[in-house]
């Protein structure tokens, strides 16, 4: 991934119609490490954010571009595709194509026109700043505060039914200062990974955001909330030990400051996922969910174990 202003290695889906622009890539990023991950369709291209942290979408074609606009519309409408950027490219330096193409969202628009040392400077800055998008969560590479709220304010307008669940991790704190903050970033990494890989297995209208730290929100469709929330648990329990020292899974815990400098017994991490449905338009808007959340949390966590609570009253 990225290093300072140099980018190693990052991860290209491209799409191609009747034309190659691979290899073109290629030569014009030859010092840097590029992995080229093809779709066809919009299907396979959503596919793709399920497995892999893309850096860069690159559509191309020939003649009419018709397919290509209509892959780019969708793009720019998805929640998660919409933040990556978006290369499209067509041999004929056509005008009308390249402002319509800018019109539907695309961040760049190349043409025969080609300059290597042009289009490597571009792409670079284009990747730079969508990883310093604030809209980004700049570890996990998930949607943060300000897309998940709108998002979730999105479907509450629509009236749509959803589960919104927060994940957070308990005695994170204390792991992340008995091993160190790399095995707490790392930990962090494998949550998220854990989570919008199920999320994404078994729906595609689902949502994965990243609050910030060990706190996590993902929105999902209610009939599938306890399938999601327990595969999630039970993934997170099974892979958990493997990040703790094998002294410190026999013993069950670890011992560390809390938050108070004194010395304290910590058990091994857990998981607690506190679930808001939203039916038969019950929330108006995200603060009412938010109200609900705050409470529900402190009393998930309360609770031994890896764990998931469904708040099954109305609103107060």
């Amino acid at each position: 991934m990225e290093r300072g202003n140099n980018i190693l290695m990052f991860y290209c889906a491209l799409y191609q119609n009747k034309v190659k622009i691979k290899d073109l890539l290629k030569r014009s990023l030859k010092r840097r490490k590029i992995t080229f991950l093809p779709f066809s369709d919009f299907v396979q291209l959503e596919a793709l954010i399920q497995k892999h942290i893309l850096d860069l979408v690159v559509i191309a074609g020939v003649g009419p571009f018709e397919k290509e606009l209509v892959l780019t519309r969708r793009m720019k409408k998805h929640p998660i595709l919409s933040l990556i950027p978006l290369v499209l490219y067509q041999p004929e330096n056509n005008i009308k194509t390249v402002i319509t193409g800018f019109n539907h969202g695309a961040d760049e628009f190349f043409s025969s026109q080609w300059d290597k040392k042009m289009l490597a400077a571009k792409l670079k800055m284009i990747i730079h700043r969508s990883r310093r998008d604030l809209g980004v969560n700049p570890t996990t590479r998930l949607p943060g505060t300000s897309i998940i709220e709108r998002e979730i304010t999105k479907r509450i307008k629509k009236g749509e039914e959803f589960a919104a669940c927060y994940a957070d991790l308990d005695n994170f704190k204390a792991y992340n200062d008995y091993y160190g903050y790399q095995f707490g970033d790392s930990l962090i990494k494998m949550t998220s990974v854990i989570i919008r890989d199920v999320v994404y297995r078994y729906t595609k209208d689902g949502f994965v955001g990243h609050i910030g730290g060990d706190d996590f929100v993902f929105v999902i469709p209610p009939g599938k909330l306890e399938l999601i929330c327990s595969e999630i648990i039970k993934n997170f329990d099974l892979t958990i030990i493997r990040r703790y020292k094998k002294e410190d899974v026999l013993k069950g815990y670890i011992i560390t400051h809390n938050r108070k400098g004194k010395y304290e017994k910590f058990p091994v991490m857990t998981l607690s996922i506190a679930v808001i449905v939203n039916q038969k338009r019950m929330f108006k808007h995200l603060g009412e969910i938010s109200h609900m959340i705050a409470d529900l949390k402190k009393y998930t966590k309360s609770l031994p174990g890896s764990n998931f609570f469904v708040e099954r009253r109305k609103k107060y």
